[in-house]
């Protein structure tokens, strides 16, 4: 082996200077952050120790890999020396010995580091609101969409996100024609976004006798929770309606008109809650959920493209559009953006969607690292 040719192969592989700075300004801006949020005056303001506390945790990662790289590339002159040195023979072995492990790992730590620094989206710690909605299959799809909602459920609370029942329409069986849920906690939408589009489900259902394995879907549409700020609303705008509340809900059903329903008139975008007991809970949520369906619109006609995909994906319901088959029979899961097939389909359904989520949001971020930006895994 040619210990002097490996040595100047790997120096010629270090970031480049501009990343470099803009390492050290992430590091720069985490220390500053570490030094405020021990301050006096912000522990004292939640909003704002919430908020630099969300920022210091984004940057922890950068900051720790970023340190493990400086530690390989300043070791490899000194182990570079030693592996040249003509002394002692067992401190020249160990030190080639090193060098070789320490070429050996720089290359993937400035990977990680590459894919660390490709931008955030800017709504990645938003909460979220999402919509799930039987497809094609009638019965069978209303289960699959109860059993994609117990599955995010379940995957929240594992990750110690709250759950809010928004509105929901049930079926004889248990299922779920639609049902509307928010999600708040650290980053949701950061995960979450790349769950919007039909899901197919392969199995024999309940009511199946000749045991023929049947295939359905349910769309899920991932909205992120928009800010008053964000998204203005006139009040002339609306159209509220109030009606008594069907379903759950116990003695208050049916017999006080709770449930609100408020079309967008611009837009024709209509959302209704039903879920809490009184109307003006009611109607709070169905601002929020509607805040959300505005954003989304705003963000859709500023991307030509983006729109067509969700319209096509999200809001068909058709078996044949899928992001994901959940194979029953097999045990297995396989997401087909990135071609990922996992044969723990039981684990998942029960909300361990951590092994999933993460293999995609790393190929999202590849993909806009070496593509021109725009990812086809769409927020």
């Amino acid at each position: 082996m040619n210990i002097e040719s490996n040595y100047c192969s790997t120096l010629l592989r270090y970031i480049p200077d501009p990343m470099n700075e803009r390492l050290e300004e992430i590091k720069a801006r985490y220390d500053e952050l570490t030094k405020q949020l021990s301050e006096p005056d912000v522990m004292s303001d939640q909003k704002r120790y919430r908020d630099l506390a969300r920022e210091h945790s984004q940057l922890a990662d950068i900051v720790r890999i970023y340190a493990k790289y400086r530690k390989l590339q300043e070791s490899l002159p000194g182990l570079g020396e030693l592996a040249q040195s003509t002394g002692d023979d067992e401190l020249r072995t160990m030190a080639a010995a090193e060098l070789r492990q320490a070429e050996a790992e720089l290359p993937g730590v400035e990977d990680e580091l590459k894919l660390l620094l490709v931008p955030r989206d800017p709504n990645d710690a938003k909460n979220v609101i999402v919509e799930i909605r039987a497809g094609t299959g009638g019965e069978e799809a209303a289960l699959f969409a109860a059993d994609l909602f117990r599955m995010y459920t379940r995957y929240a609370e594992q990750k110690g996100w709250k759950v809010e029942l928004i509105d929901e329409n049930t079926t004889g069986l248990g299922g779920f024609k639609e049902v509307v849920f928010g999600v708040s906690g650290e980053d949701v939408y950061g995960y979450l976004k790349y769950e919007s589009g039909v899901h197919r489900v392969q199995r024999v259902p309940s009511t199946e006798a000749s045991g023929r394995i049947h295939t359905s879907a349910a769309s899920v549409a991932v909205l992120p929770e928009a800010e008053e700020v964000e998204v203005e609303i006139n009040p002339t705008d609306l159209r509220i309606d109030v009606y008594r509340a069907g379903g759950h809900g116990g003695q208050n059903v049916n017999k006080v008109e709770t449930a609100i329903r408020i079309t967008h008139i611009a837009t024709g975008i209509v959302v209704q809650c039903q879920d809490e007991r009184s109307q003006y809970q009611n109607r709070l949520k169905a601002m929020r959920f509607l805040r959300a369906r505005l954003y989304d619109h705003m963000i859709e006609e500023k991307d030509a493209s983006l729109a067509a995909q969700r319209r096509s994906m999200v809001r068909s319901g058709d078996r044949s559009e899928k992001i994901r088959t959940y194979n029953f029979p097999q045990n297995r899961v396989t997401d087909h953006r990135i071609g990922l097939t996992l044969y723990n389909l039981s684990g998942i359904i029960d909300g361990s969607l951590d092994s999933l989520i993460e293999q995609i949001r790393l190929a999202d971020r590849m993909e806009r690292l070496n593509g021109s930006g725009v990812s086809t895994f769409g927020s």
